[in-house]
């Protein structure tokens, strides 16, 4: 059945339609510009000379800058952080929030609240930190992966989901012996993927970008993660930028390819932000139906 558009519909969606257009290149021109610099002749580029589309076009800087020292080491440590941190904050979160909607659970009422709270009161840096030493966690690639286990906001979208799902499907099961941890791996865990591949996005996201916690608990350059590495190469960029030019024998390189502070910022962001824009795609088609039924039960 086709349905007739008033005029008033047409102006509005038109609308609707430019303006999401505009917002949407508004949130990709940040990235753009990062690249076309990363490719454009570092002389122009220092100069702030690109801005619409690449000059020059080279890829020297990224050849430059894979080769800096540490850099490799810091990728592996982020990679190894995101995966592993995610797979243990979607398990933990999910078992906990699915735990949460069994009314038989002890105290259940007093626990899930003495979680959520934590939502709401934050003691802060100092006595995080004080904890984090006590419990050994300085140079310690654990200290990654423990605190962010179980996190209160992943708990309910995950109990709020389980919720929504018809009870007799757990009942039925319990009625064939399952327990509790067959029951979550073989009946709730398939139903969930939605509100899990949610909670991995936002955690993969979380994990990749974080480097507070690199600042105060690692002193071991073995520990260093990507993010954290990009923040020293920023505030070092005048200064590797001469030690690359020194080490390729300036007077022999192109001014056009030759590093300055400009091409090492723009180059070692675009290598860190590319990793984490291709995990939104694996996950997109869970995404919106994940994170509606998880906020609103349903």
């Amino acid at each position: 059945m086709k349905i007739r558009s008033s005029t008033g519909d047409k102006v509005f969606h038109t609308f609707n339609y430019l303006a999401f257009a505009i917002f949407t290149l508004l949130c990709l021109f940040p990235f753009y510009y990062l690249f076309i610099n990363t490719i454009s002749s570092n002389d122009l580029s220092s100069r702030g000379l690109v801005m619409w589309y690449p000059k020059d076009i080279h890829f020297n800087n990224y050849i430059q800058v894979l080769k800096l020292k540490g850099l490799s080491q810091a990728a592996l440590v982020s990679v190894g952080r995101t995966v592993i941190g995610t797979v243990a904050t979607v398990a933990g979160s999910a078992f906990l929030g699915y735990i949460f909607t069994k009314r038989k659970m002890w105290a259940r009422t007093f626990w899930y609240r003495f979680i959520m709270i934590t939502m709401y009161f934050n003691a802060g840096i100092i006595p995080w930190y004080v904890i984090m030493l006590k419990l050994h966690m300085t140079n310690n690639f654990l200290a990654y992966i423990l605190p962010m286990i179980v996190s209160p906001f992943y708990v309910i979208l995950v109990k709020t989901f389980v919720e929504s799902l018809p009870e007799v499907l757990q009942e039925s099961a319990e009625m064939d012996g399952a327990g509790t941890m067959t029951l979550f791996f073989r009946i709730i865990m398939p139903l969930i993927m939605p509100i899990a591949a949610t909670i991995a996005i936002f955690s993969a996201v979380t994990q990749w970008n974080s480097f507070i916690d690199t600042v105060f608990l690692m002193t071991d350059q073995k520990y260093y993660t990507l993010q954290f590495v990009l923040y020293k190469y920023l505030n070092e960029s005048n200064s590797l930028a001469a030690i690359i030019r020194s080490s390729g024998g300036a007077a022999n390189v192109d001014l056009s390819k030759m590093q300055t502070a400009t091409s090492i910022r723009t180059t070692v962001s675009m290598i860190v932000v590319i990793p984490i824009l291709f995990v939104y795609p694996f996950f997109q088609r869970f995404f919106v139906k994940g994170i509606m039924i998880g906020a609103v039960k349903g």
